[in-house]
């Protein structure tokens, strides 16, 4: 498959996907770009590091700007002080070169992932839908990345 294909297949993935699954996929990419961000970072990879770690940093920007306090605004506050910790991890771990840092984002980051996968399972099984374990990693489409 070329390169045009797989792009049109990522992009036909984003426009049938739900708001669920979308929220999925920002968390792999962003989860994705971190851990290519630390790899580059252990090999002093500086270029690579900063794409790698700010392509995660606008990720989490798009998910803290995609909380809709009008629906829960006690959720969304606890929601937004920890996407503000992994964003300023991220970009600790990017100016100062700081795996621990980076490792923090991920952590967290990988935690949420997995329970962003239990609600998804829990979701189909109210609706009704066979489930499966947790979904698998998803390729995120570069215009999910924001490119700035």
């Amino acid at each position: 498959m070329g390169a045009g294909a797989s792009n049109q297949y990522l992009r036909n993935q984003v426009m049938t996907a739900s708001p669920e699954q979308l929220q999925m996929m920002l968390y792999d990419g962003a989860i994705r770009y971190a851990r290519q961000g630390r790899d580059a970072v252990a090999r002093n990879d500086i270029e690579s590091s900063f794409n790698h770690l700010t392509r995660a940093q606008r990720i989490v920007l798009e998910m803290l700007n995609g909380l809709r306090p009008e629906v829960n605004a006690d959720l969304c506050t606890k929601m937004a002080s920890l996407y503000n910790f992994v964003y300023r991890r991220l970009v600790d771990g990017s100016v100062n070169k700081d795996l621990e840092a980076i490792d923090d984002a991920l952590k967290i980051l990988e935690y949420q992932r997995e329970t962003w996968a239990l609600l998804l399972k829990k979701l189909a099984e109210e609706r009704g839908q066979p489930t499966a374990k947790a979904p698998p990693e998803q390729p995120v489409p570069e215009s999910i990345s924001v490119e700035g």
